[in-house]
């Protein structure tokens, strides 16, 4: 059975009224489009997990900081909704921006410290528009569940918070990275790699993984760890990073020391294409 395609909030409220009053669940799955297995995986644990599953469908222009990453963003909407309708998804809505933003946004949403390094380091207002996109969505759909991947472990970190200290009642789940046979995390953004970059890109999580084995190891040290990894893509010098960091895993801050679980995350671009990732990595003093 297709999943139904909806692009207004009031026929998706109705929707959900529906399924609300046949006593089903609802889960929500927020994404930006041009799905793969990354996000089918969290389709697939909301499908365990709701009675009614809602995939958003909406490439948010607020949170670009480059109007043409914005512009080349892939936008395959009809096969993001057979993607959708295969792991079994009930509604799919893909608003357009008049939708999303009938008037001027003069409300945000912004969680301190959590978005101060890593990406919100280098990409200024970004997080400010995930977390308030996010939150337009949750009052739109009123879900009881939503389901965000680790792979953008700082976004899942903000949008936990905001949960929290705004009072939402919903459970925020989050599911591991998915990976491609060469270790690569998946991500929307690798189809502008070329078959060059695409070849060098897996080298970025294998040097997360040296860091995960020194850290394993019982090196404490964050500036040992953080120099392992770099050295470890010296090889490379088509990845160019922006940063790799160790960082505790809720408030996404640098640790003076590492006697507790930590993540090692990184930025890097590969020609115009920026990729991230990251890993949890457990001390033994932990």
């Amino acid at each position: 059975m297709s999943a139904r395609l909806i692009n207004s909030i009031r026929q998706l409220r109705e929707a959900i009224a529906e399924a609300r009053r046949a006593g089903r669940a609802i889960g929500l799955v927020p994404t930006m489009g041009a799905l793969h297995e990354g996000h089918g995986r969290l389709i697939d644990l909301a499908r365990a997990g709701s009675g009614c599953v809602v995939v958003s469908v909406f490439v948010n222009p607020a949170q670009f900081n480059q109007k043409e990453d914005y512009d080349r963003y892939p936008r395959p909407l009809a096969e993001d909704r057979e993607f959708c309708s295969a792991r079994g998804a009930d509604l799919v809505f893909a608003p357009g921006i008049s939708e999303m933003y009938p008037r001027e946004q003069l409300t945000t949403v912004d969680v301190a410290r959590v978005t101060e390094r890593l990406c919100g380091q280098f990409r200024p207002g970004h997080f400010r528009a995930v977390t308030t996109v996010v939150a337009k969505l949750f009052n739109i759909v009123q879900p009881d569940r939503a389901y965000f991947g680790e792979k953008d472990a700082q976004q899942l970190a903000a949008i936990r918070r905001m949960t929290l200290d705004l009072d939402m009642p919903i459970e925020i789940v989050a599911a591991p990275t998915v990976r491609e046979p060469d270790g690569l995390a998946m991500s929307s953004r690798n189809r502008h790699l070329s078959p060059e970059e695409r070849r060098v890109a897996p080298a970025l999580y294998r040097a997360l993984q040296e860091a995960g084995r020194l850290i394993a190891s019982g090196v404490s040290d964050p500036a040992k760890v953080r120099c392992a990894a770099l050295a470890a893509l010296e090889a490379h010098p088509k990845i160019r990073i922006e940063y790799l960091e160790i960082v505790d895993p809720d408030e996404m801050q640098p640790v003076d020391s590492i006697n507790a679980a930590v993540r090692v995350a990184a930025a890097a671009w590969l020609g115009p294409t920026r990729l991230i990732d990251n890993v949890l990595c457990q001390s033994p003093a932990s």
